[in-house]
């Protein structure tokens, strides 16, 4: 009787451990997957309810000089990206239902206060206009931006090359240049490296032309 006890109890504990064993390797895949969910591009909602086609474009601004625009804040203030000339600028496209976006925003707020001293700045254009603006200020309170967040429109859509994925990511330097063109999550390390080499871009150019 003890023995039959002992091998039913000892077939329970192997049962309790493949059960555990099981919900682990299932929690470790599905962790896995979202990772490499967010650390994909996200290909932006046409108007008839359908995703864009393709990965997006070749970097076509790099090195040419960054399309201008005047865009409301949701405060209903005009910002302007001559606004800030003589500043690098990280001007950042992104949605409320593009979660790669929401990732990286808590990063160029962290960024963005470590580089202020020297000059840079983050425009943030919400590019789901129809979201509305409470929806929009929602999820940037919750990423803990201060940095202003613009409402994009159609004719900034075209001058930036259309925008078929998000979050995409322009970095101007202070003489308002594209030095870096990005487009879906990078790596903190990878916005910051972008961030110096915008500042470092922007002064090189500014001392060489004997300003």
């Amino acid at each position: 009787m003890k023995r039959s006890a002992l091998v039913l109890g000892v077939m329970v504990v192997g049962v309790s451990m493949l059960l555990w064993a099981g919900w682990h390797n299932l929690r470790e895949r599905r962790l896995a997957m979202q990772k490499a969910q967010e650390s994909r591009m996200v290909l932006v909602p046409e108007k008839g309810g359908q995703a864009a086609a393709g990965e997006g474009e070749a970097p076509h601004l790099r090195g040419k000089a960054a399309p201008g625009f005047t865009l409301t804040t949701l405060e209903g203030k005009k910002v302007s990206l001559s606004d800030y000339k003589g500043r690098a600028v990280l001007v950042n496209f992104w949605a409320t239902w593009c979660g790669p976006c929401k990732v990286e925003m808590p990063w160029f707020e962290e960024l963005r206060k470590q580089y202020a001293a020297q000059g840079f700045e983050i425009l943030g254009l919400a590019d789901d206009v129809d979201a509305g603006k409470d929806a929009i200020a929602k999820v940037a309170q919750k990423a803990g931006v201060s940095y202003p967040i613009l409402l994009v429109d159609e004719k900034v859509e075209k001058a930036y090359g259309g925008l078929d994925v998000l979050p995409m990511s322009f970095y101007v330097d202070k003489n308002g240049v594209v030095v870096e063109e990005t487009a879906g999550l990078g790596s903190k390390d990878e916005i910051e490296a972008h961030i110096k080499k915008t500042i470092a871009s922007g002064t090189t150019t500014v001392a060489a032309g004997g300003q």
